[in-house]
């Protein structure tokens, strides 16, 4: 989804992606996208290629698709990018049954979430800003 917003003189471009049922808990998602809020798409795409968590792989893809729409639909600069929000929300439980000894069944509650990262382009004031930490 593209959202184009308009405040003043400055056009504050954004890209939102979202990604769902994702078949892994909310937990371990959100251990992964609390350290890429607010990051920089070059540095976010070197700190999921570099984390041992399984959870990176499918953000990693998404952050991908997200810049991909951005420089395809809007024609914005992946450099130019940062992660302006990222959430994990809880998805439907996925439910089995294991069967067990005497005819008996144990349930087995898979967790699944969904995903979303929303792309924001940098402006003028923040390069100024960022260049001088």
């Amino acid at each position: 989804m593209i959202k184009n917003w308009s405040s003043g003189r400055e056009k504050n471009r954004e890209i939102k992606v979202l990604t769902q049922h994702i078949c892994m808990s909310v937990l371990k998602a959100q251990r992964v996208i609390d350290q890429i809020r607010g990051r920089s798409y070059e540095e976010t795409l070197m700190i999921l290629e570099l984390m041992p968590y399984r959870a990176s792989y499918p953000i990693l893809q998404l952050v991908y698709s997200a810049a991909a729409n951005a420089n395809h639909n809007m024609g914005l600069n992946e450099a130019d990018s940062f992660i302006s929000k990222a959430e994990v929300n809880r998805s439907a439980i996925v439910k089995r049954l294991r069967p067990r000894a005497r005819g008996h069944s144990y349930p087995i509650k898979k967790p699944t979430c969904h995903i979303t990262i929303v792309l924001k382009e940098k402006s003028k004031s923040f390069f100024f800003l960022d260049q001088s930490i």
